[in-house]
């Protein structure tokens, strides 16, 4: 019988009665929220971005288990104009809608939080645009 727990954080393994060897794999260093928000941040505000690593950024950072901040989706909302591309604009909002999930109160916040950015931009909500009733 193997039993192998990897402790987050130190990334230290233990075995306890193993007859098999046992790896550590990660031995990454973890990522604060910051680090997080301020690579992502640096990663939409590059000047030559393309609507294609626009797109896969977005669907990457979608794919994470959590809501994107609002600094974060400044920076894409800004790459996105600086792309000309609306559309690519209004998928990220209805993304973090859906990401939002049941919780009702992160969506409101997150466009109340990019309002500033969102009339500076020119970018309509979906639901300014009326589609949230289709």
């Amino acid at each position: 019988m193997t039993h192998a727990s990897v402790f987050r954080g130190n990334h230290k393994c233990t075995t306890m009665r193993t007859p098999l060897a046992s790896r550590c794999y990660s031995h990454a260093k973890v990522e604060t929220d910051e680090e997080f928000d301020a690579r992502w941040v640096t990663y939409f505000s590059k000047p030559d971005i393309d609507a294609w690593e626009l797109k896969k950024g977005m669907n990457t950072l979608i794919g994470y288990d959590l809501v994107p901040e609002a600094k974060i989706l400044d920076s894409a909302l800004r790459a996105c104009r600086r792309l000309n591309d609306l559309a690519s604009a209004i998928r990220i909002l209805e993304a973090v809608k859906d990401k939002s999930g049941p919780h009702k109160d992160i969506y409101p916040y997150l466009i109340q939080e990019l309002q500033p950015t969102l009339i500076e931009l020119g970018i309509s909500t979906p639901e300014d645009l009326g589609m949230d009733k289709l």
